[in-house]
């Protein structure tokens, strides 16, 4: 028989594990990680709506107690990243992690949220698929089956690349998803926070039971953006290097809808040559003298998804047709008439529906600005920045205002006699549900 020595730690270690213990509360994170909680204090995190205590920070455990909670974030944002965390349940314990979340508004839907839930209690049995634990709520749901018992440390592991998230709690894969995937409209329209593209990283508390972590780190995997290289699932409308894939303007919808196949050709024909005059590819950017008309995309598209970069002049005034119909403002909130003040990003032709947007997110004159335009059907939502700016409105038809906004059309750059420029001009085709 061969005797085995084995060590105090070793045994201690078996101990752990085997009480659900999954590792110490004081381990350290691994190469690339960055700890997030000290475990004394709430140094490099943020309160919003607190609600009692809040959070409880003690021997090394952050705890979200029955009465406490609100949604505590990362002062730091992040893009693409991978978060660890443990934590221990005890019956019907609700909470959830924010992913690339504003400070406010409800996280769910103006970001994303992994939930944090007792999948065993008796109240929780009978949820929708994308609300038991792990889940991207109500957008990517995730399968059961991983937590321990209520009482005993999970370990999760959440990362996010583009638009790829993955979820693996105590070693089970439980969500393994692309964003781009997901075309069902109801649920792009009510969760615009899943397209941001960074954002804050939190815990998302509420009653009506005490939820505690520890072994808190993130790894940044965020990279420097290369210019005019689409991110994956959208197609590059200007590669930086000339304009091929655009065209003049002519006239408008309806008048085009009446003319002649050779009618269009001819116009399209003297449109393409005096827009190639003045709309030039110039080092990556497309820019604009403010002397022709606008410049127009060569295809028609339904619903979308679209980037675009753009950058104005003092008083500068652009916008960007959908569909061939104005527009999503562009424009020096503090230098045009009519709206002193108001920001980019509006549908600046509703008449019926709400035409300015909720927010002033515009960087300053001369510099960057970046719309994410989602449309699908007649509703249209707009980040600016980062920022929500217009969250499903219904766009109206400019030239036909007795008719809704047209299923398909071309998408333009607006001319208003200003120097603009653009890059980094994406769009994503989303299917059609039938």
């Amino acid at each position: 028989m061969r005797i085995v020595k084995v060590s105090f730690l070793c045994l201690l270690a078996a101990m752990l594990v085997g009480a659900g213990g999954a590792v110490r509360a004081d381990d350290k994170p691994s190469r690339g990680f960055v700890n997030l909680f000290d475990g004394r204090t709430l140094t490099g995190w943020k309160l919003y709506g607190g609600v009692g205590p809040g959070y409880v920070a003690k021997d090394g455990v952050l705890e979200c107690p029955a009465d406490g909670g609100g949604n505590l974030y990362t002062e730091k944002e992040y893009s693409d990243f991978v978060f660890r965390f443990e934590f221990k349940l005890e019956s019907g314990s609700n909470n959830g992690v924010g992913l690339r979340a504003p400070f406010g508004g409800d996280a769910a839907y103006v970001g994303m949220e992994s939930q944090v839930l007792d999948d065993t209690a008796p109240m929780y049995a009978h949820l929708e698929p994308g609300q038991y634990h792990s889940s991207i709520y109500k957008v990517l749901p995730a399968k059961r089956g991983s937590l321990k018992p209520v009482g005993q440390w999970n370990r999760e592991e959440i990362t996010a690349v583009g638009r790829h998230i993955k979820v693996i709690v105590n070693g089970m894969v439980t969500v393994d998803g692309n964003l781009n995937d997901v075309t069902d409209p109801n649920i792009l329209e009510e969760h615009p926070g899943c397209r941001r593209d960074r954002g804050h990283i939190g815990f998302l508390g509420h009653g009506p039971a005490a939820v505690w972590f520890r072994n808190i780190s993130v790894k940044d995997l965020g990279k420097p953006e290369k210019d005019n290289a689409a991110p994956e699932g959208f197609t590059r409308l200007f590669d930086g290097k000339d304009l091929k894939g655009w065209k003049g303007l002519v006239a408008d919808p309806p008048h085009r809808a009446k003319m002649s196949a050779e009618e269009l050709a001819a116009a399209q024909k003297k449109a393409d040559e005096s827009a190639m005059q003045h709309w030039k590819a110039e080092n990556g950017e497309i820019v604009y003298d403010g002397k022709d008309n606008s410049l127009c995309t060569a295809k028609d598209y339904g619903d979308f998804e679209l980037l675009v970069d753009w950058k104005i002049e003092k008083g500068g005034d652009s916008g960007i047709y959908l569909r061939g119909s104005p527009q999503v403002q562009i424009w020096d909130p503090d230098n045009h008439p009519g709206r002193p003040g108001e920001g980019s990003g509006g549908l600046y032709n509703n008449q019926k529906n709400p035409s300015g947007p909720s927010v002033r997110a515009d960087n300053p004159v001369g510099e960057w600005n970046r719309f994410r335009i989602l449309m699908t059907g007649d509703k249209v939502t707009v980040h600016l920045n980062n920022q929500l700016v217009v969250r499903n409105v219904t766009m109206e038809n400019y030239w036909e205002r007795d008719k809704p906004i047209y299923p398909t059309g071309q998408i333009e750059l607006q001319h208003h006699g200003s120097i603009l420029r653009f890059k980094n001009i994406y769009i994503r085709e989303i299917p059609r549900k039938q």
